[in-house]
């Protein structure tokens, strides 16, 4: 009777771990995507000639599950570059846990996109050009305006968000997000020790249609040596306040997609933005000459020729990286794609950009970009 006792109990602590093993297994999923390209640009000035190319514009991988049901994480690498140059070696992009046990307060810490504007967190596939938009590029922790290291829209942090008041069919009318992040970008711990508040909140008053704001305030920081108003040699940290803010309106139905968005940036920036770990300018504390104003907008529509299948889209796409229109940069995008299946897509888009930036002696404010992409997913 007791050999039969332990031998029941051992069966049934081994089905048990079995069946806890086969639940974290079946929690866990692997995925991830690439982007080959072909890029065409004719920009040409005294230091800038044409060029054409074929590029690996991305290469990801991510594992993600869900830890007691009510836990989800993800991590993510992006692993095409090399290993000397912070924006595209190798590196940790998404690295987060969420608490999600309701719909209307969820907890996420750790690293991942900043909740600024709607075009930030697209899939680089479903985001539908080369490319985020400019201002989304410049103010959203991409290629930073302030001159941080390319973040591809993301930083550490704590964030909350939620869905709640639902109509009559259930689908929930408002969201809101916040988070408190180090505002240094990804993979870099603070350095003034102030934190950057950045949020949105959006209303959807019918299927398919996002009305949204966005807030940003916080700091930029730098360790390293500037010189003064006075001419003088200044060394320690040196922050620069940055405060920005979105007007977003989206509206995706039957396989259309139209949307827009206004971003307005004040804040000084440093002259030389950190791109290498080896290079000594990157501790460059000097002001940017393009003073305390950015700002931009876009405006794009994708559209069916056949549904979920082949798509013409057109996007107009302004960056103002001053105060005034002497550097304004307006770039006009037409394309195509075609998806062979949801795994699969071809992707074309001719660009033709207005630059007054480049109007010099030997520059050319317009040029004609093209860009070919074969995107497939895992």
């Amino acid at each position: 009777m007791r050999k039969t006792i332990i031998l029941t109990a051992i069966v049934l602590c081994s089905a048990f771990g079995h069946a806890q093993t086969q639940k974290w297994i079946n929690n866990v999923k692997l995925s991830g995507f690439g982007i080959v390209q072909y890029q065409y640009n004719g920009l040409h000035n005294g230091t800038t000639s044409k060029s054409n190319t074929f590029n690996l514009r991305l290469g990801r991988v991510s594992l993600d599950g869900r830890i007691l049901d009510d836990w989800f994480w993800k991590a993510q690498l992006q692993f095409n570059g090399n290993t000397s140059t912070l924006g595209a070696s190798p590196r940790v992009l998404d690295l987060f846990v969420e608490w999600q046990k309701y719909d209307f307060f969820r907890v996420k810490a750790g690293q991942f996109k900043n909740p600024f504007t709607f075009d930030n967190p697209i899939h680089p596939i479903d985001q539908g050009f080369m490319g985020v938009a400019q201002s989304v590029q410049k103010l959203a922790g991409f290629s930073d305006r302030a001159g941080a290291h390319p973040s591809n829209g993301r930083d550490i942090g704590v964030q909350i968000q939620g869905d709640f008041l639902k109509n009559n069919a259930g689908r929930n009318l408002i969201h809101y997000q916040v988070g408190v992040f180090d505002g240094q970008g990804i993979n870099v711990k603070d350095v003034d020790q102030q934190k950057n508040i950045i949020g949105g909140v959006w209303v959807m008053p019918m299927d398919g249609l996002r009305l949204g704001w966005f807030g940003w305030t916080g700091s930029y920081a730098r360790k390293g040596t500037w010189t003064d108003v006075a001419g003088l040699p200044q060394s320690g940290i040196r922050s620069l306040q940055q405060r920005r803010y979105a007007f977003s309106a989206e509206y995706k139905a039957d396989d259309w997609t139209v949307r827009s968005e206004y971003v307005h940036s004040t804040g000084y920036a440093f002259a030389k933005p950190i791109a290498n770990t080896n290079d000594e300018a990157a501790h460059d504390c000097n002001i940017s000459a393009d003073g305390s104003k950015a700002q931009g907008v876009y405006a794009l529509v994708i559209a069916p020729i056949i549904p979920k299948k082949f798509h013409a889209k057109a996007r107009y796409d302004m960056y103002r990286p001053s105060d005034g229109a002497q550097k304004q940069r307006t770039q006009y995008d037409l394309g195509l794609d075609y998806e062979f299946n949801k795994n699969l897509e071809l992707s074309g888009i001719y660009s033709y950009v207005h630059d007054r930036s480049q109007n010099t002696p030997t520059g050319h404010p317009n040029y004609s970009m093209f860009d070919l992409e074969l995107s497939f997913r895992f």
